[in-house]
Order: C-alpha cells, then structure tokens, then sequence
C-alpha cells in the first residue's frame, strides 16, 4: 500500500498555499449564516467544482457540520470518476490522503470490510488526478479537525451496489456519507435553473432516478437515496445555486446544490 495520494489540483481547484486554503475556506464557511440548534445531518450531497465557483454552495453544507466535531470520527466519501473508467466503485491504495492542510488517514478497516464485495476493486490510477473527492477535505479538514477517511471513486455501477456499499459501513452518529456531486452542465442559466430546481426535487423526494445529465454523480446519489428511503431519512435544501450566481457567465452554467439527510430521532 502506498504511503500517502498527494494532492492533485491544489493550486487549480483551490488554493496551494497552506495559509491562503484554510482563511479561504473558514471565510466561506463563515459567509453561510448556518442554523444553530437543529438535527444533525447523517448524509450529505455536495458539489466538486473549483472553489470560486462551488466553494459557496459546499460551505452551506458542511457549515451543518460544526456541531459534530469531535463526534464524527469516520467520513466515507463517494464520488464519480472523471478521468479512469472504473467498473464498480474503486478504493485507493494508499494509508492517507494529503492536502496543503495536512494529511488524512485511511479508515483501513472499513476499506477491509468491503473487500469481499464484488463490485468493490482498488486503483491507484482511477484515484490519483480525480477531483471530485480531494476537494472536500480542506473542508473537513476545517470543520471536523481528525478524522478516518473511507474514499471510493464510482463509475459503472448500478444503484443497488452502491446502496450495498453504504449499508455496509453506515454506522452510527461516528460516521458521516459525503456524496460528491454537481448538477447540470452547460445550460444557459434559466434552463439549468429549472433543470436544477427539478433534480433537486426528485432528491429531496428520494427518488432514485437521476440520470447523469442532471447529476454528474447520479450514480453515487442514485445509491444513496435508494438507502436513504429504506432507512426514511428526511432531505433539506441547504443551497441552490450555478457557476452563474457565483463566478461565471451565464451563457454556460454548472448547477450546484447542497443537501444534507437526517435519521430520524431513535
């Protein structure tokens, strides 16, 4: 097992410099004005963009997170590939994951516990340039301080074998789902506003049944909501926003939504 994945698009989708990242991202969290009091979510969709254009959307959903420091000691990480073709979900090799804020170890354990899942393989490739894990950890790295982390990279897989993964390593108030998705992409701004707000209609309804042009990770959201309605968990809207709302042109826009999913008081 290799030591520690460096850090691909630090640099590109965020700040390199140690010192610029974390007052970067502790402004964004501190612009979201999140709730105090309230559930605390067990689930979370977030998006993966460059932080100038995502970054604001992301915040509003690990702000929620705050409360949970120290409590939450295992994150397990789930997003689509975008450079390696990779059959099922794919975990990587390596004992940590490393950004300009530190590194994060692997929950080994639980990447043991999954071992036996056919759908479940490891590569070292189909982990080391993607981006659509890497840049939620300055995040929780922020928010939650240590923590183990349990990352997989999804590509063709059906929604049940995700649903399997998860509910494989689910665990209780220690363990956050982070799912790492965008919404539509290329738009102009008015369809993907409707696009959007009707994808994010169907999430929160827990309809399993997004497709990839309304969700660059609908696979991994798809797996969630089909275990999120088996175990009746409810769905907010944290934030709705495109690349339009916050650094880009409006000709071309990539949605962006956070969602955050709570269990039900046991």
């Amino acid at each position: 097992m290799n030591s520690s994945r460096p850090p691909a698009v630090a640099g590109l989708f965020y700040p390199d410099s140690p010192a610029e990242l974390a007052g970067g991202v502790r402004a964004l969290l501190a612009a979201t004005h999140a709730r105090e009091g309230g559930p605390h979510p067990k689930a979370l969709i977030v998006p993966h963009a460059g932080y100038v254009y995502s970054g604001p959307v992301a915040a509003s959903g690990y702000a929620r997170l705050a409360p949970m420091a120290g409590r939450i000691r295992r994150v397990v990480l789930l997003g689509p590939v975008h450079r390696v073709p990779v059959r099922g979900l794919a975990l990587p090799q390596a004992r940590a994951f490393a950004t300009p804020l530190g590194e994060v170890m692997l929950d080994t354990e639980a990447m043991a516990a999954l071992a036996d899942l056919p759908q479940v393989t490891v590569s070292a490739a189909a982990h080391a340039r993607e981006h659509s894990l890497e840049v939620h950890l300055p995040f929780l790295q922020t928010v939650l301080g240590e923590f183990r982390l349990l990352p997989l990279v999804v590509g063709d897989a059906g929604r049940e074998e995700v649903a399997e993964v998860l509910a494989r390593v689910w665990g209780g108030p220690e363990t956050l789902i982070v799912i790492s998705s965008d919404l539509s992409h290329f738009l102009p701004y008015e369809a993907a506003r409707r696009t959007d707000n009707e994808t994010v209609r169907h999430i929160l309804d827990l309809h399993a049944d997004i497709d990839h042009g309304e969700a660059c990770g609908a696979t991994p959201v798809n797996g969630l909501l089909a275990f999120a309605g088996r175990r009746a968990l409810t769905a907010e809207l944290l934030d709705l926003r495109n690349s339009g709302d916050t650094a880009g042109d409006r000709s071309r826009v990539v949605g962006y939504a956070a969602i955050a999913f709570y269990e039900a008081e046991r």
